[in-house]
């Protein structure tokens, strides 16, 4: 999946995408994003990652996490629960 940044260089997810993968009714999400209870990070990689990003979504103990290419594509995902050892990835 390609995903496409603003204007700013942000990341702008569906919500139906983002949700799905929080194991999230959408409305939740979307009025958790409205409480500021949804938190998103965005690194940069260096040395052997450079050009690449690595997205990090997170709704209380719900994580999505994405690796993106230089052309916007995720080559990665995972989801999992904080304070869990397993991880379901693609």
């Amino acid at each position: 999946m390609k995903l496409e940044p603003d204007q700013t260089g942000d990341y702008v997810l569906e919500p139906a995408f983002l949700a799905q993968r929080l194991s999230i009714k959408e409305n939740e999400l979307q009025r958790r994003m409205r409480l500021g209870l949804v938190t998103s990070r965005v690194e940069c990689g260096i040395d052997g990652d450079k050009g690449r990003k690595r997205l990090t979504v997170r709704n209380r103990n719900s994580v999505w996490r994405a690796i993106v290419d230089a052309d916007n594509r995720i080559v990665s995902e995972e989801s999992f629960e904080l304070g869990q050892a397993s991880a379901v990835a693609n």
